[in-house]
């Protein structure tokens, strides 16, 4: 069986920051901002903050988790 071990202290503290830029993201997203933001721009740009800070979250998961388990 793989178990999930962890090899640095700080693989643990990059896996939380990238799952809470992917829950800020769809905690954004879920506010619907095209609907309560007072113009059409204004919405695009959280949209797309969103769906750019939830990209940054996998992303560093991911880097954090295919670096710290090379040893």
């Amino acid at each position: 069986m793989d178990q999930l071990a962890f090899s640095d202290k700080l693989e643990v503290l990059g896996l939380l920051v990238g799952a809470f830029l992917v829950l800020v993201g769809l905690g954004t997203l879920s506010g619907l901002p095209w609907q309560t933001a007072a113009s059409t721009m204004a919405g695009v740009t959280q949209v797309f903050g969103a769906i750019v800070a939830m990209g940054l979250g996998v992303g560093l998961a991911w880097l954090t988790r295919t670096t710290g388990s090379a040893a």
